[in-house]
Formats: structure tokens, sequence, C-alpha cells
């Protein structure tokens, strides 16, 4: 019926068409508002248990960068094709070898839009999308990230990224570590 006012009146099809789209639509929103009325519905931290035990999240979730220090060649590919420029790699050459090593592997989440557009170019595989969600912070100097800077089972391992770490490794001063050619330094 709607096909044959289309064809005979269309301005009249398209109102029929506008208002049946918006009343689909507060239909839907009203079945959610409603939903949230149950008496049994619980709160977010009744049902996760959060910030005590991780909320669970899906296979192929883009949390927080996970960044392993120790093959990253310094090549530059990730700060390269990231859309939004808030990868800042700071790397030297190294004396007497080929390469360099990275002094500074910083990530600005004030601005990354965790696209996972970073992860694909890398040639040795050492940066990947997390699991982590919360790395809360005060100020946007928190939202920056120095991955060298990071104790490596943080930064890599099976610890997760929070924001204790990230404070702590505000206030070391040389990288931990510097490449794959210098030791872990204390």
């Amino acid at each position: 019926m709607v096909t044959a006012i289309k064809k005979s009146w269309p301005w009249l099809g398209n109102i029929i068409e506008t208002v049946s789209t918006v009343a689909h639509g507060l239909w839907v929103t009203l079945r959610m508002w409603v939903r949230t009325l149950r008496p049994e519905r619980k709160a977010f931290t009744e049902l996760f248990e959060y910030p005590e035990l991780p909320v669970p999240v899906s296979a192929r979730y883009r949390g927080f960068h996970r960044f392993d220090l120790t093959t990253c060649i310094a090549c530059d590919q990730c700060a390269k094709a990231c859309p939004v420029d808030c990868i800042y790699i700071g790397k030297e050459r190294v004396e007497g070898a080929k390469g360099f090593k990275v002094t500074g592997f910083t990530i600005d989440y004030s601005k990354c839009m965790f696209c996972a557009l970073c992860v694909e170019p890398c040639p040795v595989d050492c940066i990947f999308m997390g699991a982590n969600h919360d790395l809360s912070c005060y100020s946007r100097d928190g939202c920056l990230v120095d991955f060298s800077r990071l104790p490596l089972d943080v930064a890599w391992g099976r610890a997760t990224l929070n924001p204790t770490a990230v404070h702590e490794s505000k206030q070391v001063i040389a990288p931990v570590h510097g490449g794959p050619n210098q030791t872990s330094a204390s």
C-alpha cells in the first residue's frame, strides 16, 4: 500500500515513511527505558565486582596497548600509520651496530581513538591492543604513557597497565629499557 501511495503522491509516501521511522525509534527508546525500571536490575559494580575483579571483555576488544620494548626496532611504522598522531617514538642510533635503540615510546591516550591501525604495520609484532579498559587519571598528564619507562612486566607481561604504575613511571629519570643491546636498568 505504501509503494502505491509513493507512486501516486511521492510526498505523502515520504511523510508516512518518516512518521513510521520516528514511531519505531520511539518504541525502541521506550522499551529500553522500561527495562531500566525493573526492580531486579543490578548496578554495574554488583554484577562484575569492579574494580577488584576485571570486567570481562570480548576476545577482539581494543583496549589500552600492550607493547614489547625488547623486540621493537624503532622503525616508526606504528607512528606513521596512526591517523591522529598520538604515538611518539624517541630513538638513538646504536654506535658500532646496525639499527636504533628506543629511548622513548609514548602514547597520548587523550588523542588515541583505539582504531588498532598501529598494530598491523609493525614488522616485528611488538604492539598489540590489550584487554584493559580503565586508565583513570586526574590530569591530562596521566593520559601520556611512556612504555619505555614502565617495567617490562607492566608494559608487556601479565600485569595490567594501571594508573599506579603509570604514575610511578613518570618519576623515573632514565628509561627502564633502552633497546635490544642494553640491559634493564634499575
